[in-house]
């Protein structure tokens, strides 16, 4: 393809198109992509680019992996849409019966949604509501980690750090209680709250956006027991962390503990098809089933649940399993740590250079820090530059491959990270 076509298509951005967390007065420099194939992505004038971020975390197998395209394709023929209020389809019940066989025990209510943000949404609404029906209005009060994200509409806007997404906003948030990832904390501020505790929510083992926070296994036991004492319910956001990117199909199985409510989507369908669910247990369901049609759960998108999203569920699923992604994405994460660790030496503990799975980060000796550290947009620039797709974090440097990367895509993606290091 030529450049000028490359050209002609950014033009035709430039009159029309809002990008996501983008300053447009600032960012100008978008990539046209013409197509993608395993962990590549093909531009218009033929420069390749590893993914080493999965295209936002979602890319699980690799783009455009036949079994996908083969699911999704066949599917597309069969059933492409139906509403799902008053209906139901095979996909949907299918994709519902695997996912509760695989989830931690005691989930086994799955509710549809679109995407990542909404599965939060819903589960935050569940727990208000399901507290409301069992008498206890006064329970509306969430507990939430310092530096989390959970999304970008009103109820996951609330439960994250409003800074430094959320600000102008702030005051149309509901009121939550922020605690570090302490055990003690989260014990603390649950006590302060009392009746008003409503729930505690986080994203387990892996805090993404807020820069590639980790925390170790045992802190989830200590989520589940202090949220048992207090009689209130636990919400694991594994939008990101969900079907092997920490080395098992859930962050919560790396601590044998299992939530409350469990929100998934980016892996949900390889990264292929916008589909997310919530999963809740059987009592939560019952709190909501009555005679009274006031009492019903008012939730609901037109494409909840598409039988094609399913169908790409499905595969994806069927993938994780004959190909072992949670053991690739383990492998190549301590590939790229081991060299990464080679490289900084006894540096590497002032890096904190850490890995959870397929997950590798680090920190930039830059005194600036946060999301919005000025570096960022040229750190990406030149990541393009050593052929590879990275988007720091403010001055958080991390990568996270598709499950197909080749060891030598691997060691292309630690040269650009080591690059960017060094540009700094």
């Amino acid at each position: 393809m030529s450049t000028e076509r490359g050209d002609d298509l950014l033009a035709r951005d430039a009159a029309h198109v809002w990008h996501p967390y983008t300053q447009h007065g600032l960012e100008t420099d978008f990539l046209p992509v013409a197509s993608a194939r395993d962990a590549t992505l093909t531009l218009t004038d033929g420069r390749t680019l590893i993914d080493g971020i999965s295209s936002w975390w979602a890319c699980l197998h690799g783009h455009s992996h036949p079994r996908m395209v083969a699911a999704i394709t066949e599917q597309l023929g069969e059933l492409d849409h139906v509403l799902f209020g008053g209906a139901t389809h095979e996909p949907a019940v299918r994709l519902a019966e695997e996912l509760v066989a695989l989830a931690p025990a005691g989930l086994n209510r799955v509710f549809f949604s679109d995407n990542g943000s909404t599965a939060v949404e819903v589960a935050l609404k569940m727990v208000v509501q399901a507290w409301l029906h069992r008498g206890e209005p006064a329970r509306r009060v969430f507990v939430a980690l310092e530096g989390g994200y959970h999304g970008d509409t009103f109820g996951a806007m609330a439960v994250g750090d409003p800074d430094p997404f959320f600000l102008p906003f702030e005051e149309m948030l509901f009121e939550v209680r922020r605690v570090p990832a302490d055990a003690a904390a989260l014990r603390n501020a649950l006590d302060e709250l009392g009746g008003r505790a409503a729930g505690f929510i986080c994203e387990p083992l892996v805090q993404a956006a807020g820069g590639m926070v980790m925390q170790p296994p045992d802190f989830l036991r200590e989520v589940r027991r202090a949220c048992d004492d207090a009689c209130v319910p636990w919400i694991a956001d594994e939008v990101m962390t969900g079907f092997g990117r920490t080395g098992a199909l859930f962050a919560c199985d790396r601590a044998g503990v299992s939530p409350d409510y469990l929100c998934l989507a980016k892996g949900l369908t390889g990264g292929n098809f916008p589909l997310s669910v919530t999963l809740a247990h059987e009592a939560t369901f019952e709190a909501f089933k009555s005679e009274d049609r006031g009492r019903a759960f008012f939730h609901g998108h037109t494409f909840t649940a598409n039988p094609v999203g399913c169908a790409a569920g499905l595969a994806s699923l069927a993938i994780c399993r004959d190909e072992h992604t949670a053991a690739r994405l383990d492998v190549i994460g301590a590939r790229i740590e081991n060299a990464l660790t080679d490289h900084f030496g006894d540096g590497a503990h002032t890096r904190n250079l850490r890995r959870t799975g397929g997950i590798v980060a680090f920190d930039l000796p830059s005194s600036e820090s946060g999301y919005l550290a000025s570096a960022a947009p040229r750190l990406r620039a030149l990541a393009v530059e050593h052929g590879v797709l990275l988007r720091p974090l403010g001055n958080v440097l991390y990568t996270m491959p598709p499950s197909c990367t080749t060891e030598s895509e691997c060691d292309q993606i630690t040269s650009a990270l080591l690059a960017l290091d060094a540009a700094d």
